[in-house]
């Protein structure tokens, strides 16, 4: 006796065939329970479906089989091919109803009872029975051919899930909060009912699947703009919990995750240890007279571990910025910058004190004075940070000891409100 899964169904939201999902940022491990009276089990999907299951990936655990074959089967339609549908003909005057024979499903020809060919579109069609949800679309069916009859779990890797979380940074005078919501995807057809959701951070190497990949991707920029409901039993995400260099975050109840939607849960609301706002400029050393602006920034510190993920900014409840944090630990230090500040602008000088040149005549070991002057139309005081990046063989920064291969240069300022300040350091580049 033959015990077919079609994982396409919407299945009982908490029942024993309910799936277990391990969410990834890029792809999921998807683990559906099931069973067999008899020696044979078949599974399908449909084709969208297991176009973003990775190669290799699919495992029943549980049940011992001998072999597994895989088969594209055809499209509902295609049954139904030779057997009377009924077409819909809208006139001027009224809207009628005639049956007709479905002679080819893959371009819709259909005959009438006057014996001529023609074909026609799906949206003209109408049916005796009721068509599932995807009537068009072919599936694939494995079939394993089992020990005997038992429970187990089918297990395959999936691009068509995935999850990110996105961060809002709230800032005013008062201080600042940060706060995450978790987005998770699913790209295609196939409705999931989740009884256990596990959601992890961290760089997982899985095998390549370009276009699926592809897919996902695509799905994800059109799904973002209207994400699924979520009810007021919708699951909570608990604390995180590290496993060999990866972070696990764990639902606390069973939830739906419909067809092509995306389904947001609110994640974390850390406590900021530090906050700072500067203005601020990384550069490279050079010997030209330069000018510009400097950078909106913002650092801060967190006491949870933060998954990589966009960040959108606010002050005073206002949009002032959107960026991408990386991944960082708990306790580890995050700086952005949202763009220009034009309310501060820098001059930046460099003055050549002392050549030495070597028996060739060629130089071997310069000191530069580099000043910048900063200048804020501001009516606060603002800290302005400025990096530079120095490459030679040796350097040495004002009195600091000498670094080999480049050497970084910083300066930290408190500009007056509406005012300017100058600050200079001393660079020796030594290429002997």
């Amino acid at each position: 006796m033959k015990r077919t899964l079609l994982l396409a169904s919407a299945l009982a939201l908490g029942t024993a065939n309910a799936t277990d999902l391990r969410v990834y940022p890029s792809f999921t491990e998807v683990r559906q329970p099931v069973t067999s009276t008899g020696k044979t089990l078949n599974v399908s999907l449909p084709q969208q479906a297991w176009q973003n299951v990775l190669p290799g990936s699919l495992e029943l655990d549980g049940l011992a089989f001998g072999s597994a074959v895989q088969k594209l089967e055809a499209n509902w339609l295609s049954g139904l091919e030779g057997k009377t549908v009924f077409l819909v003909k809208e006139t001027q005057d009224a809207v009628r109803t005639e049956p007709v024979i479905l002679v080819r499903a893959r371009d819709l020809l259909v005959k009438d009872a006057a014996g001529q060919y023609f074909n026609v579109s799906y949206e003209q069609l109408r049916f005796g029975t009721q068509p599932p949800v995807n009537p068009l679309s072919p599936s694939q069916t494995l079939t394993y051919n089992l020990a005997g009859a038992g429970s187990g779990t089918l297990v395959y890797l999936t691009r068509s899930v995935g999850w990110s979380p996105r961060y809002t940074l709230k800032a005013s005078n008062a201080g600042a909060q940060l706060s995450a919501l978790a987005d998770i995807r699913n790209t295609t057809e196939l409705p999931y009912d989740v009884k256990d959701t596990e959601l992890y951070s961290g760089d997982v190497s899985v095998q390549a699947n370009p276009n699926a990949q592809a897919n996902f991707e695509a799905a994800d920029m059109v799904m973002r703009a209207a994400p699924a409901p979520v009810t007021a039993q919708a699951p909570k995400i608990g604390g995180g919990s590290e496993l060999r260099g990866l972070y696990r975050y764990a639902l606390s109840t069973p939830f739906t995750l419909p067809a092509n939607s995306v389904v947001t849960l609110p994640f974390l609301t850390p406590t900021l240890t530090s906050f700072e706002r500067y203005v601020g400029l990384d550069t490279f050393f050079n010997v030209a007279t330069q000018t510009g602006t400097l950078d909106r920034s913002y650092r801060f510190k967190a006491d949870a571990r933060l998954p990589a993920g966009p960040i959108t900014v606010r002050e005073d409840s206002r949009l002032v910025g959107q960026t991408r944090l990386d991944e960082t630990r708990e306790g580890g230090t995050v700086e952005f910058s949202l763009g220009d500040d034009p309310d501060v602008e820098y001059t930046r000088t460099v003055q050549t004190i002392s050549q030495v040149k070597d028996s060739k005549n060629n130089v071997v070991k310069t000191t530069y004075k580099v000043t910048y002057a900063v200048e804020s139309s501001k009516d606060r005081s603002v800290r302005a940070e400025i990096t530079e990046r120095v490459g030679g063989r040796v350097i040495i920064i004002d009195s600091a000891a000498p670094t080999r291969n480049g050497g970084v240069a910083s300066l930290k300022v408190d500009v007056p409100a509406k005012g300017k300040v100058s600050k200079s350091f001393t660079v020796v580049v030594d290429n002997s």
